[in-house]
């Protein structure tokens, strides 16, 4: 769901190269329509062919850019990017796109998505004398890049992919050329449009394109590295894994309902998964309401294929966004009712079925079904579009660790108690896969199943467990 917490995709991507447009307020445009992806810091940097102008703050899109700064960014191609991140991790030093130093020229470089063995890469580089600004994986990609000086990018780019290990969509630019790269997995989401008869665009999510009046035209195979430059594009695959790993809760719940992936429309896919949960587990009830905003798609195909209402029972603030000015604890206390109202004439005296993509901690779930209850509903039964999530990610969406995801040391019916929910019933895992169209052997399912398609090493495990236990602490002592 929106609401939840510690369950984030950590990044979105964008570039554009159409010589004659005003590219830097295309970017901006089109991170806009990605922001879902990332609202801790944006990033825009413009290449007119001699040189590379950067800008990134902390912040939305909205807050960080200004009308008079686009204006002044002037260039005929540029790349941009927005970043979630965790508590311990949240500065400007990782905001992206990150400035490369190469002997041959300037190269910026935007990541979504989580290099496994970055940990260890770093290490060994730290060691035979490279120094790092920041403290993310994805600078580890570029220092790779840096310290390839001997090599042009055309043969640097696959030499870096030979060594990092695990999900990563690039968009770089240098002086003269926007690139793309997709990782031989193709875990995390890359697509291609045109725009302007001879311009393209790259982007994380299809929505992004239509938002700059681009057109659709394939998407990044993994393993594939498209050079865009004055000579038009160029494309070359360095290999693709036996694997095809695509993120199958880009499908659920990250990617915006209006975007398409692997030919399939994402509300369409969900529509699907919501009519085959009220399929697989039917329940008589009044109406049935979404968690919005995730969870209207599924809603509505629950409403289509049960023949019970759909109407709305829960109002949204669509303001509550990212804001700096924190609440003190007295409004922190009131949570969700900060962000979500009942609508008490719509749930009076009726059963109710809630529909939502997924549940993480559990926490939001209990206090949704408290406030249908104390709204006057009878009964809630709580339908989840997706199987139960019991494993973290290791690929670029930030989840909560292992003990903390309710479903790995709970029963779904331990869970329904937990959450004070009349039932409690999930999607199976056959049904979400039949929902989306494409065989069950091309997505990444780790986090319901704990089958990881790229290896993770154990000492990487156990790292992430310490920081984000190193970060839990830390935002406590700040609250």
């Amino acid at each position: 769901m929106d609401l939840k917490e510690g369950w984030h995709d950590e990044c979105g991507v964008f570039g554009v190269y159409s010589p004659g447009a005003d590219v830097a307020k295309m970017t901006y445009f089109g991170l806009f329509a990605l922001q879902h992806r990332g609202q801790e810091s944006a990033g825009i940097a413009v290449a007119d062919g001699r040189s590379i102008l950067l800008h990134k703050d902390m912040g939305l899109v909205t807050q960080i850019f200004k009308e008079d700064m686009l204006n002044g960014m002037k260039g005929h191609m540029a790349i941009g990017h927005v970043r979630y991140s965790t508590m311990g991790s949240s500065k400007l030093a990782n905001a992206q796109p990150l400035m490369i130093d190469r002997p041959a020229g300037q190269l910026v470089l935007g990541h979504n998505g989580s290099i496994i063995n970055a940990s260890i890469l770093r290490a060994e580089m730290e060691a035979a004398g490279t120094s790092f600004e920041t403290t993310i994986d994805s600078e580890v990609a570029g220092k790779i890049l840096a310290d390839m000086p001997e090599l042009a990018l055309e043969e640097a780019i696959p030499a870096m992919m030979g060594k990092v290990v695990g999900a990563y969509s690039l968009v770089m630019m240098t002086e003269k050329a926007l690139i793309g790269v997709r990782d031989p997995y193709g875990v995390r989401p890359l697509c291609l449009g045109r725009i302007n008869g001879t311009g393209y665009v790259l982007a994380s999510e299809s929505c992004a394109l239509h938002v700059v009046g681009a057109t659709f035209e394939r998407e990044i195979d993994p393993g594939e590295i498209v050079f865009i430059d004055e000579s038009g594009l160029r494309s070359y695959k360095v290999g693709t894994s036996s694997q095809a790993s695509m993120c199958i809760f880009e499908f659920v719940y990250v990617a915006r309902p209006d975007s398409h992936i692997n030919g399939q429309s994402l509300h369409l896919a969900r529509r699907r998964m919501g009519q085959l949960l009220a399929r697989e587990h039917f329940t008589e009830a009044d109406i049935v309401i979404p968690v919005p905003d995730s969870g209207t798609p599924a809603a509505i195909g629950y409403a289509e294929a049960s023949r019970i209402p759909f109407g709305e029972g829960l109002i949204k603030n669509r303001y509550i966004g990212r804001t700096f000015i924190q609440p003190d604890q007295r409004l922190r206390d009131l949570g969700i009712k900060m962000k979500l109202t009942p609508l008490h004439e719509a749930l009076a005296g009726k059963r109710i079925v809630l529909v939502d993509d997924s549940i993480v901690r559990g926490s939001t779930s209990s206090k949704i079904v408290r406030m249908l209850k104390e709204a006057g509903a009878t009964e809630v039964h709580v339908r989840v579009s997706s199987p139960p999530i019991k494993f973290p990610c290791f690929y670029g969406i930030d989840t909560a660790v292992r003990k903390d995801l309710i479903a790995s040391s709970k029963e779904v019916e331990e869970i329904r108690q937990e959450i004070g929910a009349d039932s409690l019933v999930y999607l199976s895992m056959d049904g979400m896969v039949a929902a989306i169209g494409c065989a069950r052997h091309e997505f990444c399912t780790a986090c319901f199943n704990g089958d990881y398609p790229i290896p993770v090493p154990e000492r990487v495990r156990l790292s992430k467990l310490i920081m984000e236990s190193q970060e839990k602490d830390n935002g406590e002592k700040r609250l």
